[in-house]
């Protein structure tokens, strides 16, 4: 491997530019994320009672 391709950085594709930057699908992987968080939250303190 020469020094160019060790530099390489493939393109992303249309579809990958696509999901990047459309907003309506961000809001929601935001939304699912923060859920999960919620949960993982929730679960934490319900087994910190218990103690």
């Amino acid at each position: 491997m020469n020094e160019d391709q060790a530099r390489y950085a493939s393109k992303p594709t249309r579809f990958t530019v696509f999901q990047r930057t459309f907003l309506p699908l961000q809001l929601v992987r935001f939304a699912v994320i923060n859920l999960k968080m919620l949960d993982i939250i929730r679960r934490s303190h319900r087994a910190m009672n218990r103690h």
